[in-house]
């Protein structure tokens, strides 16, 4: 088994913003491990909010070719690496290269029939108007609304639902409420009958949820990363968005799905903001789950070939050619 590793940019149609940054192009990290017969890839895509870089975690995965030389298990992945972007690279690709060795499909030895998904779209931080235009051009049943400005989020929630009177919506304020305008806020999205919001308050700074009512249930984002951190979100929060990068692959995301619906948790499976490569082992764990955003290859300008497909707001199954 011989191990590489490639660094690869693809532009974001337009810009996409959230509370903290701007964004006009997706750097991915791609690892291909292959035997000369059989390939398989994974990607990741490094997050600076949680102190990764693209050069870091393409090092981080390059270190691990000796160990996969000498027939790295997913098993020996987990316990040699943290859970993050890197791992989730090497994760993947190991899942694809196992399936591809095999000839057995991931889906049968996960036991899973794969359904078509209906993905949420994102819209991206802006004026009331320009996020009210953005969501009736969509055109989708489900709507993710990026929020966490410094003020003025009452205002626009209510500009999207009176633009997309019939769309669910997920609010996602990444980190960017605090306690001064955070029951403002809740109260705006339970009157635009808002079905989630996605991390409210800073990580660490998240306890005031569990001494208040949730008019709108409240998901986890960058509170929670893997299986380990579940237990310290009970009372504050409703349910947990599970992503790849964050867990560190398939492999735990799948257990952290099992383990937060244990934990009576309802579960939403996200994304960076990817190629359709690191969107497919998602659609995996994705089956069942409560909210589903795999929209990555959507905000791009160009995707990989052969890529996902999505029909409108519905997302197929993923081809064996592209993973799995």
């Amino acid at each position: 088994m011989r191990l590489t590793v490639a660094v690869e940019t693809f532009p974001i149609a337009g810009a996409f913003r959230i509370s903290r940054e701007t964004r006009t192009e997706a750097r991915v990290v791609v690892a291909t491990i292959e035997d000369g017969a059989h390939v398989g890839r994974g990607e990741a895509v490094p997050y600076r909010r949680y102190r990764e870089t693209v050069e870091g975690v393409a090092e981080a995965v390059e270190a691990m070719a000796p160990r996969v030389a000498d027939g790295l298990t997913r098993q020996d992945l987990a316990e040699a690496m943290p859970a993050g972007a890197a791992r989730n690279a090497l994760d993947c690709a190991l899942w694809d290269f196992e399936a591809k060795r095999s000839g057995t499909p991931v889906a049968q030895v996960l036991g899973l029939t794969l359904r078509p998904l209906t993905t949420a779209y994102t819209l991206s931080l802006g004026e009331p108007h320009e996020m009210a235009a953005a969501a009736e051009a969509a055109g989708r049943p489900l709507l993710k609304v990026k929020l966490g400005a410094p003020s003025g989020d009452d205002a626009r929630i209510a500009a999207v639902r009176e633009a997309v009177p019939d769309a669910t919506l997920i609010v996602d304020a990444n980190e960017g409420w605090n306690e001064g305008n955070l029951l403002i806020n809740m109260g705006a999205c339970a009157a635009a009958g808002v079905a989630l919001i996605e991390q409210p308050l800073p990580a660490g700074r998240d306890g005031v949820l569990a001494t208040i009512s949730h008019p709108v249930p409240i998901c986890a984002d960058e509170s929670v990363h893997t299986s380990a951190d579940l237990a310290a979100l009970v009372g504050r929060y409703d349910a947990v968005n599970v992503k790849l990068d964050k867990s560190g692959g398939l492999t735990e995301a799948i257990a952290m799905t099992e383990a937060a619906r244990q934990a009576g948790l309802k579960v939403m499976v996200g994304c960076m903001i990817g190629t359709s490569l690191a969107m497919a082992p998602a659609t995996y764990y994705a089956q069942g789950a409560d909210f589903v955003d795999l929209d990555g290859p959507l905000l791009l300008a160009r995707d990989r070939e052969p890529g996902l497909v999505y029909d409108g707001a519905t997302l197929m199954p993923p081809e064996p050619m592209l993973w799995g």
